[in-house]
């Protein structure tokens, strides 16, 4: 099982929804865009998931903040989207931090850049 791709065919389904969205819309629109036309194309596939999941902070107990993920698909990976040139540590930081919070193994940051899409899967060693 070494060396094998956590969740490798419902991320490969999720990376070729991101690519057709980018193909059909283009660069530019504002993240919200983007993430409703995916909910559309993974919606049409067949694939359950939700949006802006809130996910609190918690600590001895206690809810000590919230964040809420883009989209939490099978509750089994995080998808988060971004907008710009370049991947930034911040970005995968917030990923890793999320998968944390749900106790998940797998994050896909999905940058949408004016080259293209960027894919980065961020996985929870622990």
């Amino acid at each position: 099982m070494e060396g094998e791709l956590i969740h490798k065919d419902l991320t490969y389904k999720i990376i070729g929804i991101v690519y057709d969205v980018y193909n059909k819309l283009g660069y530019g629109y504002q993240e919200k865009f983007y993430q409703k036309a995916i909910s559309l194309e993974l919606k049409e596939k067949g694939i359950s998931h939700k949006m802006e999941v809130f996910s609190p902070v918690i600590y001895n107990n206690e809810t000590i903040g919230k964040c809420f993920l883009d989209f939490l698909i099978e509750e089994k990976v995080i998808l988060e989207l971004k907008r710009g040139r370049s991947i930034r540590r911040s970005d995968i930081e917030q990923i890793y931090n999320y998968l944390k919070i749900r106790n998940l193994k797998l994050g896909l940051l999905i940058r949408f850049a004016p080259s293209g899409v960027i894919v980065k899967r961020i996985v929870n060693i622990k």
